[in-house]
């Protein structure tokens, strides 16, 4: 089994997800998930390293299998799309083109349970999107997580407490969206508060209407 491949990138087809790249003689096809394309899209004729996931793909009672390559950027990333494929009629071309936007969005919106984002990625209709946050929500922390620390849109580091209050609150049925921010509002009106009990105590708070 491939499971790391590293070498020169020297095609990359947008319509079909698809790229070669060649490891001495040799050409590798490789097929890439939406997001994918566009990271790679500018390493043209450069060497990029991908993580791989091999499969077979057609009839195994017509005796037509054909071996497929899929590669990723990061290690996390096919981590992701594994789990991601265990949902219910989402298989491997449909997670590919359907992972059009960054990963860390995606299982945000899995963890929000915001079904009306995931039905903006491509084959994904309101049906399957409710799979997906049915079957996925509460699976996905760390890689919601890398949404929120993005530059321009990151919250500050969470502390050790505040991620634990944060899982407490979605236990209880809070939205992750509306449980960071209550987090944040009540970090920031009781300073003091430090401990996870106490800090969902202050949320609770906060949504009674009790003020600082």
């Amino acid at each position: 089994m491939i499971a790391r491949i590293t070498g020169q990138l020297i095609q990359l087809d947008a319509e079909t997800n698809t790229l070669l790249l060649e490891v001495g003689e040799v050409a590798y096809e490789l097929m890439v998930p939406g997001y994918a394309v566009s990271d790679l899209s500018d390493r043209i004729g450069h060497a990029v390293t991908l993580y791989c996931l091999q499969y077979l793909e057609g009839n195994a009672t017509g005796g037509n299998l054909i071996p497929r390559l899929i590669g990723f950027p990061q290690q996390s990333d096919k981590v992701f799309f594994q789990r991601f494929i265990t949902v219910k009629g989402v298989g491997m071309r449909k997670a590919l083109r359907a992972l059009a936007k960054p990963l860390g969005d995606i299982a945000y919106s899995i963890e929000d349970g915001d079904v009306k984002m995931l039905t903006t990625l491509p084959e994904i209709g309101k049906r399957t999107a409710e799979q997906i946050v049915a079957e996925l929500k509460g699976k996905l922390g760390s890689f919601a997580e890398q949404a929120a620390q993005r530059p321009g849109v990151a919250r500050e580091p969470l502390t050790d407490a505040q991620r634990e209050a944060l899982e407490i609150l979605l236990q209880l049925g809070e939205r992750r969206s509306d449980a960071e921010d209550l987090i944040a509002r009540a970090a920031d009106a009781w300073p003091e508060v430090a401990s996870t009990d106490a800090l969902v105590q202050a949320v609770y708070r906060l949504k009674a209407g009790a003020m600082p």
